[in-house]
């Protein structure tokens, strides 16, 4: 069975950083663009990171531009996103998804790119 987890998430302060992190059953993660994604209530959700499946540097939105990096461990088949000095907007749920596709760029932050999804993990920060 294919299954996305993400984990992670929590309650910080404002300036604090938190590692959420995407693990993959079913399939081998390596062999798929990985997108993140953030949700809050009432709003649509919106990409923040992505990383194609030949690369192994991420795009980001410029919201998180320089404070959210990208890394894979593809021996654990996993993928994390590193959230520094985080801001009281950063709060939302964290989604990771996956796609065979190789994406990057403007196309990597749309969700229609994507085939599968986890469940998500709340991340809020507040003081």
């Amino acid at each position: 069975q294919l299954q996305i987890v993400e984990s992670g998430g929590g309650l910080v302060q404002p300036g604090e950083s938190l590692v959420l992190t995407c693990a993959a059953t079913g399939f081998t993660l390596a062999d798929y663009s990985v997108g993140w994604f953030r949700q809050v209530p009432g709003k649509e959700r919106e990409g923040i990171g992505c990383i194609n499946r030949v690369s192994f540097y991420g795009d980001f939105h410029d919201s998180v531009k320089g404070r959210f990096t990208i890394s894979r461990d593809n021996h654990k088949n996993m993928m994390y996103l590193f959230l520094n000095t985080l801001k009281p907007e950063d709060s939302g749920v964290y989604y990771c998804a996956t796609t065979r596709t190789i994406i990057s760029g403007p196309r990597c932050f749309e969700t229609i790119r994507y085939s599968s999804w986890g469940q998500g993990t709340q991340v809020t920060v507040s003081s």
